[in-house]
Formats: structure tokens, sequence, C-alpha cells
């Protein structure tokens, strides 16, 4: 898993920290940066997050998938984005909104998860 590599994050404005989690087992495969957050606790609790909102739209018989979950706080954007190429993997990432383009950095998380290398 060493190709997992998420400092090229760092550029994105506002950035703050962020995990790659497996939303199986709610650990953080890769980290980077998170100041005074603990991500590896953050990476557990929003595996939660990831399954409550999967299970509450399948059973309202969604049929479409999660292309993100956002989190407004009052000084921070909170980023859920589940892979389009592995499901069961999730890119959280957390910004500074005073500083953060929010439609910049979704569109730069996307083009982010084309680089990850699982092999």
């Amino acid at each position: 898993m060493s190709k997992l590599n998420l400092e090229s994050l760092n550029s994105i404005a506002g950035f703050v920290g962020a995990a790659l989690v497996d939303s199986d087992s709610g650990m953080a495969l890769a980290m980077t940066g998170g100041g005074n957050i603990n991500l590896e606790l953050a990476a557990a609790g929003n595996t939660e997050v990831v399954r409550a909102k999967r299970r509450v739209a399948e059973q309202l018989g969604l049929s479409d998938s999660i292309e993100d979950i956002l989190i407004t706080l009052s000084s921070q954007y909170h980023l859920i984005r589940p892979l389009d190429s592995n499901a069961m993997l999730f890119l959280y990432v957390v910004l500074d909104r005073s500083r953060a383009n929010l439609a910049m950095s979704r569109h730069e998380l996307k083009g982010f998860e084309k680089t990850l290398d699982f092999s």
C-alpha cells in the first residue's frame, strides 16, 4: 500500500488533513496532515456516516451511488467521497472553510482519485 500517497492533496486550498478509509473496518489506510484533528478517530466515525447513508439510500430504493457527503462546520468543511474505483474505500478531507473553494475542492478530489495506485 506504499503507493497510496495522499500528499498531493496538500495543494487544495484550505487543506487541513485527509485520510483514505476502508469503510468495512473503519481503518485509515493512508493519512496526511490533520493538525489537531485525530484522523484515525475521524476515519472510524465517518465510516458510520457512510454506512448509515448507504443504509438509508437502500431503504429508500435509491439506485444512485453516493458521490460525496459534505459536513459543514462553522470553520471547516468535511468532505467524504467514496471512490468510484472501489466503493469500499472513501476519501475523508478536512478543509479550512475560510480558505477553501468547495466546488474546486470537490473537482480536485475527483481528479485525485484517478492518481491512486492500488497495485
